[in-house]
């Protein structure tokens, strides 16, 4: 890992921060520092680890479109493929580059067709309500646990084909994969403690036949049939449907939800506008986006905003900061649904650009069709509590009261 301290490594000419981006103060409230970094400069060098990083919106976009000179298939996380050993084989998708990853994308693109999404819309609705109402008729709930974590968990595995058990080892993995993108912390380590269990758990189940027929799995398995993939790759697409699919969806219901309960006025603007729905989970993205973080490696020599950057060097995209940069909106800390959050980076950018993006859209609006036909008041019990990930935003208990209509 590339750590070497402030006093080793600088850079002349552009701001030197020594901020911890890993630290468990910055990762509980992280806004305040994106805010420093990004009035710093549009390129500031972190030189606890030795990293560029920016926190704005133009920066953090044009380095996610142009994959000739911002490579992800040296890792998405802190390390550096290029030089360390990667603790399990790349995804084929968000830690590759054209023309492998257009291969694997156009494999997993077929399996996520809006044909295939939109026969999922009727499911998606009926277990959305199923998880409303038994919310509802608990009243004082855990928003996380009883919707966030509920509603994904039921219908994710679903449609990637998976059985009934075991899928706890989900959430156990993707927590630890995104820890695993940040540097040797004690978050970092904790993963690695916990994953291989859970890891061994999501491999075997992403073999096709344990895979329900008809299912998306079984659908990506079809590419390597086709010969756009080999079997052990179409193992991998699905290993990075899993691994990428629920905690992040997990957290972007939870952090809407929260952000609901505490805007009240937000949630009866939506109740009187149901229209809002598309926006007011996108708004959510924005304001409280699932993936924090996310890496680059300069592929070349270049520069960013006339900043020279060296061949093989990491750079940090603050997505949380981006997202609030008042370069690109007015007022960017409030939560608006009557705002238009197009551009938002939540979703990433370019060629990497999330292809599950639809799937997830659609599990946020059922949850909210479901719960503006039944629920009236969205109330706060106790404060929310983080659960610190070196990658994502993302609650650990979420204290509420619902009140029906």
């Amino acid at each position: 890992m590339n750590s070497a301290p402030a006093a080793v490594i600088e850079r002349a000419g552009v701001p030197n921060l020594d901020c911890d981006p890993f630290s468990d103060k910055f990762l509980e409230n992280p806004y305040p520092y994106h805010d420093q970094i990004r009035e710093a400069g549009p390129l500031v060098w972190l030189s606890r680890y030795g990293i560029w990083a920016t926190a704005r919106h133009d920066e953090a976009s044009e380095v996610l479109k142009d994959y000739k000179r911002f490579c992800s298939s040296a890792g998405v996380g802190i390390a550096n493929f290029k030089t360390e050993k990667p603790f399990r084989p790349p995804s084929l998708l968000i830690e590759a580059d054209p023309p492998e990853h257009t291969r694997a994308r156009n494999v997993m693109g077929h399996a996520l067709s809006q044909k295939n999404i939109s026969a999922l819309q009727e499911k998606f609705e009926a277990d959305a309500v199923a998880i409303i109402d038994a919310a509802l008729e608990k009243g004082d709930i855990d928003g996380m646990d009883d919707i966030a974590i509920a509603y994904p968990i039921k219908v994710f595995p679903d449609v990637v084909g998976l059985g009934s058990e075991g899928r706890e080892n989900l959430l156990i993995y993707g927590n630890q994969i995104f820890n695993i993108f940040g540097p040797p912390n004690r978050l970092f380590k904790g993963a690695l403690e916990k994953i291989p269990n859970a890891s061994a758990w999501v491999t075997e189940h992403c073999k096709r036949d344990v895979l329900a027929q008809g299912s998306i799995g079984q659908i990506i398995y079809e590419g390597a049939e086709a010969g756009d993939v080999s079997p052990d790759e179409a193992g991998l697409l699905v290993r990075s449907l899993l691994s990428a699919g629920v905690d992040t969806t997990v957290s972007g219901i939870g952090n809407m939800l929260n952000l609901f309960a505490q805007n009240p006025d937000q949630w009866a603007l939506l109740r009187s506008d149901p229209s809002l729905i598309n926006f007011a989970f996108e708004e959510a993205i924005r304001v409280e986006g699932p993936v924090q973080t996310f890496f680059r490696t300069s592929a070349m020599a270049t520069e960013l905003s006339g900043i020279p950057v060296g061949d093989n060097e990491k750079l940090v995209l603050f997505l949380g900061g981006a997202n609030r940069d008042p370069r690109r909106w007015d007022d960017p800390d409030r939560f608006d649904i009557a705002r238009k959050p197009s551009g938002h980076l939540a979703w990433g950018n370019g060629v990497h650009r999330c292809v599950g993006m639809r799937i997830t859209q659609m599990e946020a609006e059922a949850i909210l069709k479901a719960m503006l036909a039944r629920i009236e008041l969205i109330e706060p019990t106790g404060p929310a509590k983080i659960r610190l990930n070196n990658t994502l935003r993302v609650l650990d208990s979420l204290p509420l009261r619902l009140t029906g209509v």
